[in-house]
């Protein structure tokens, strides 16, 4: 799930790589930027894979959120076109701890892609390890790539909403968003009821990598999460459904069982005009929550 910088570099260096890497900076209001980033310096064979063209669809599951899941047969024939193959290793990085990576990495592997990894440390750790970035754009023949047709443990907006006050649902946003002292995208400031606070910093290390299992297993014990928890007991969510996959990375290295995913997450449900809370609080669940949850989304995507 993890591959270090030297680690990738001597794959790279294979005489036929089989490992595509992926490129999948993006940027919260900064339409565009991932792309120009990428085009100031990647490593050496990245490809740019844009979150909002690529890993997500207006229309998918999670909508209205702003980062819904694609259709999987489309997001399959978008990365074989791109050059990514059934025998590649897909190794995704980002400059942001991995907290949009795991968008990708959760994807394939949650259909089926057994070769799927996160460059620890991001493009940070590319030059740390004595390499160079290259500006050169990089492209590779289209490939074959099959995956499941479904989507498995993710979880829409009306189903959460009868099961809150009955799981763990966790919100991988940054502390000040889930208390609503700051909402600088969605319709709404704080949190879904009942949502745990667990930014997704917190999985990582000072140098930018993830923590080691044990460390990570103790941070959600903290929250009552063990390896005894059952993983439909856990459901991950954030802004648009991206972040929370770094939580569900982090459950998988910690050795607990995998979490389920609301990719419409806060995005969808503050455009639906469901009750929030904010303050440090999770907040109770409100009264008729589900039935309200049925009624049509209001607000643009």
């Amino acid at each position: 799930m993890l591959i270090q910088a030297h680690e990738l570099a001597a794959r790279l260096a294979e005489p036929v790589p089989s490992v595509r890497v992926a490129d999948v900076r993006w940027y919260l209001n900064q339409p565009g930027r991932g792309r120009r980033e990428y085009e100031s310096g990647h490593i050496l064979g990245a490809i740019f894979v844009d979150l909002d063209a690529d890993l997500a669809d207006p229309k998918g599951l999670g909508a209205p959120g702003r980062h819904p899941l694609p259709d999987p047969t489309a997001f399959a024939r978008r990365l074989g076109e791109l050059g990514i193959g059934d025998q590649h290793l897909v190794v995704a990085y980002d400059d942001a701890g991995g907290s949009i990576a795991a968008r990708l990495w959760w994807m394939l592997d949650n259909l089926g892609h057994p070769n799927v990894a996160i460059l620890d440390g991001g493009i940070q750790a590319w030059p740390e390890a004595g390499n160079t970035l290259t500006t050169a754009e990089n492209a590779w023949p289209p490939a074959e790539l099959h995956l499941r047709s479904t989507w498995r443990r993710a979880i829409d907006r009306e189903t959460l909403a009868g099961q809150l006050g009955s799981v763990s649902l966790l919100d991988a946003r940054a502390g000040d968003r889930y208390r609503g002292e700051v909402e600088p995208v969605d319709p709404a400031a704080g949190h879904i009821p009942t949502a745990l606070s667990l930014p997704t910093g917190g999985n990582l290390a000072p140098n930018g990598r993830f923590l080691p299992a044990e460390e990570l297993e103790a941070r959600f014990r903290a929250i009552g999460i063990d390896p005894g928890t059952s993983g439909d007991d856990v459901i991950t969510s954030c802004g648009s459904g991206v972040t929370a996959c770094h939580t569900a990375l982090a459950m998988r290295l910690a050795e607990l069982r995998d979490p389920i995913l609301y990719p419409g997450s806060f995005s969808d449900w503050s455009r639906a005009g469901l009750p929030v809370a904010s303050g440090a609080e999770p907040g109770a669940r409100p009264s008729s929550i589900a039935a309200s949850a049925r009624s049509p989304a209001r607000g643009s995507a």
